[in-house]
């Protein structure tokens, strides 16, 4: 198990590992306070591996974090990837839901074959070598990757930009158990999160129901309002008459008629 490390910053959690003895490679997790506490298990497998394990309410997710080799690599640095990812997924109890993510630098392509598994709207026509492993990896767990099954616009589909600005690939993937991927609701890629690197930020949206602790929940909820007190006559005078004075005062809405046809549309 790799040596975990956390911080804070804002509103979220950050969990990383250290990476190797060069201070290279490494994964992480960054959670937000409002579901830290469904956190159940952080491992770090390697330098190159780690797992979140959440509660749920129905059963537990694991999400998997996986930075792969880059293609040029060695294909025994390869094949030890994907021998350690099988070893992982062993040990996980099956009706788990598990979705796995990070950097395969791995191009999918459309090759009617692989379409069960990648779906019909990858970026790329073929595969390179990883794409291979990663597909067959994704068929041998029963997975399927779900970026590449969403129709969007190429520029949404982007991961990486190359260093002359005119290359674009898409080697960062999410997958998901296919018995439960109609939980994930869309994933697309935004260029405007810059983090200095040529990646870009890859989001999904995904329904799931979370075990968060009530304490949480309660502390996240924000302020809440009791509406039902707009029904007592004096309650919505005193309202009316603190709302107007306040946008008076900011000087948005200093005619009296626009002020209650505001009044009007909202009650």
């Amino acid at each position: 198990m790799g040596q975990r490390e956390n911080s804070t910053a804002g509103d979220c959690n950050f969990f990383y590992g250290k990476g190797n003895e060069n201070n290279h490679l490494g994964t992480g997790f960054c959670v937000h306070h409002r579901i830290v506490s469904a956190v159940k298990t952080i491992n770090f497998v390697s330098d190159r591996v780690s797992y979140l394990v959440l509660r749920g309410c129905w059963c537990n997710i694991i999400v998997l974090n996986v930075h792969a080799p880059s293609e040029e690599k060695s294909d025994d640095s390869k094949d030890s990837l994907y021998e350690e990812l099988e070893q992982v997924f062993d040990n996980f109890p099956k009706y788990h839901t598990k979705f796995l993510l990070g950097d395969f630098n791995a191009k999918l392509g459309r090759e009617n074959i692989f379409k069960p598994t990648i779906g019909n709207e990858s970026l790329h026509q073929h595969n390179n070598d990883n794409g291979v492993s990663i597909v067959n990896f994704a068929t041998s767990q029963n997975l399927v990757v779900k970026n590449t099954m969403f129709l969007h616009q190429n520029f949404l589909k982007y991961s990486l930009t190359s260093p002359d600005g005119k290359t674009h690939n898409q080697i960062d993937h999410i997958l998901i158990d296919r018995r439960g991927h109609l939980s994930i609701l869309y994933v697309r890629s935004f260029r405007v999160a810059d983090c200095d690197t040529g990646h870009y930020l890859v989001v999904a949206k995904v329904r799931e129901r979370l075990a968060v602790s009530k304490q949480a929940a309660q502390k996240f909820n924000g302020e809440r309002f009791n509406l039902r007190k707009l029904n007592v006559l004096e309650v919505r005078k005193g309202y009316k008459i603190e709302i107007t004075n306040r946008f008076a005062a900011l000087g948005n809405l200093s005619d009296d008629k626009n002020i209650n046809r505001a009044w009007e549309n909202i009650k």
